[in-house]
């Protein structure tokens, strides 16, 4: 049956030769697979930037939902989860600063951890 190549972005195998792996590496679904793998551990101020500088869809704001997806160039965000962000992202910069001013903050708790993750993660998938 000969090697066989599995993606970890697109949970899938196929027979690993030259073509295929090229064809495959290069295909819309792998990038997008990759995307949407790379996006789940970006920060909420790089998140916040580019939403702030892309306009909102307005087909998405009428209907729910958007035929490109997660590949659409404007906004998907709401202005209430543009606020949410930019309030996380100024709790981030504080607990920051209090940290370099070696304020003794407890650390959250694996739970606290899990949950933030479930949140991105399902942020990214809905995007």
């Amino acid at each position: 049956m000969g090697k066989r190549y599995f993606c970890d972005y697109c949970d899938r195998s196929f027979q690993d030769n030259l073509h295929n792996r090229k064809k495959h590496l290069n295909g819309v679904q792998h990038l997008r697979a990759k995307r949407v793998w790379y996006d789940a551990f970006r920060d909420a101020a790089a998140i916040l930037q580019e939403e702030q500088t892309k306009k909102p869809c307005r087909k998405f704001l009428q209907t729910g939902q958007c035929d490109f997806g997660s590949n659409c160039r404007f906004s998907h965000m709401t202005e209430q989860d543009l606020e949410k962000l930019s309030a996380q992202v100024q709790g981030e910069k504080r607990l920051k600063e209090l940290q370099r001013e070696g304020a003794d903050i407890p650390p959250g708790t694996i739970e606290d951890w899990l949950d933030k993750r479930a949140q991105r993660l399902s942020a990214a998938r809905s995007n």
